[in-house]
């Protein structure tokens, strides 16, 4: 416990570089906001704040219809509930916890499959398989933000007669060919936690595709009232209040440079690592809108000349803080290891993928000078 005491103190330092770093509003311009929601003396509920970020946001992302959360666990949570999901619903091991906890907080029990080597998303060629008569459902994630297989996933759906629920999470402002791919499924939800490209310090959001959803989704995180004296369902209350609600709005008028100064960070890690022998990274998708949330880098230890952690723990030592995302599997967990699916034996290439990661600090906030450290130390590896 002292010694990850000790590590979290370097973090919170000032000089250390981090993995991630929270994209703030001009803190006048947020102060402004603050005045007028004190004076109106209406700060939950569905206020004005709240309406206009789900009208910028639907805009923005070019969805349809928006519906905003105080996490981004609720929303996966709730989709669940909407569509009635009931049994088994097939899903990756390779994501945030989330993902397989809003299974078990509905009863529903996860199985799962492999993930495709090239972009650590649920592996299509994997999903058929695994279907049985329980199955209802599919939740892939966007994992870093990079485009699921999503034809391939609805084509199968389609042919079972299953729901697909995504959790994009990572992937605010991702666009394939020009369209967005929270267009995906039945229902997509993202994340607005600190650590994500857009932030409301905590929150989430849904988005559907049909007005009548919208508004049974709406009802559900409001414990099912439908008006004063009505409950039409027995929902829960996991609203977006108005505090946040305007930190977005101002958030989203900085994200597009923040998204940009994030690419020119993906450059440089890119140009200066791509002949490093024993690492291995991603390049940009064809048609694929990025929004450079994470850089990964995956660390084979022979050719490298140490291990993945050996590297992890000198960066630290060097107050350079990655992320081991995602390690450990979920499958791994205790709630989740005694599930057949769970053997590492059906899950090797996402045990090989969770055993090499680092995610390297990637954010609108590095200077040039802190790039270049990380880079020098990926580097010099003897």
């Amino acid at each position: 416990m002292k010694k990850t005491d000790e590590i979290l103190q370097k973090m919170m330092s000032k000089d250390s570089i981090k993995v991630t770093s929270p994209l703030l509003p001009d803190l006048n311009e947020f102060t402004e906001l603050l005045k007028d929601i004190w004076d109106r003396k209406w700060i939950a509920n569905n206020g004005q704040y709240h309406q206009q970020l789900e009208q910028a946001l639907a805009e923005y992302l070019k969805v349809p219809f928006v519906s905003l959360f105080t996490n981004g666990t609720l929303p996966l949570i709730t989709a669940l509930q909407a569509l009635d999901i009931k049994g088994e619903v097939i899903t990756t091991p390779y994501s945030f916890v989330a993902t397989s906890h809003a299974l078990w907080w509905n009863g529903l029990k996860p199985v799962f499959v492999d993930i495709d080597p090239t972009n650590c998303n649920i592996d299509p060629s994997k999903i058929e398989a695994a279907i049985t008569p329980k199955t209802t459902a599919i939740m892939p994630v966007h994992v870093y933000g990079t485009p699921c297989d999503i034809k391939a996933i609805q084509d199968i759906a389609d042919r079972y007669n299953l729901k697909v629920i995504y959790d994009a999470a990572h992937a605010f402002g991702v666009e394939k060919d020009g369209e967005s791919i929270l267009k995906a499924g039945d229902i997509s939800t993202l994340s607005f936690h600190a650590t994500k490209v857009f932030t409301t310090i905590e929150g989430g959001a849904m988005f559907m595709h049909d007005a009548e959803t919208k508004q049974h989704i709406d009802h559900l995180k409001n414990f099912g009232f439908a008006g004063e004296t009505e409950v039409v369902a027995p929902g829960i209350n996991s609203k977006l209040d108005e505090v946040r609600a305007a930190f977005g709005l101002l958030n989203l008028q900085k994200v597009d440079a923040a998204i940009e100064a994030r690419h020119r960070v993906a450059i440089r890690y890119r140009e200066a690592l791509r002949d490093v022998e024993g690492i291995t990274f991603w390049d940009d998708q064809s048609g694929v809108r990025h929004n450079y949330g994470y850089f990964p880098i995956f660390v084979n230890a022979q050719e490298y000349g140490m291990t993945r952690d050996e590297l992890y723990f000198r960066m630290q030592e060097s107050d350079i803080y990655g992320r081991r995302y995602f390690y450990p599997l979920i499958s791994t967990f205790a709630p989740y290891r005694s599930l057949e699916s769970a053997s590492p034996q059906n899950l090797p290439v996402a045990t090989k993928m969770a055993n090499e990661v680092i995610c390297l600090p990637m954010h609108h906030a590095l200077s040039e000078e802190d790039v270049e450290k990380v880079i020098k130390l990926v580097k010099t590896n003897k």
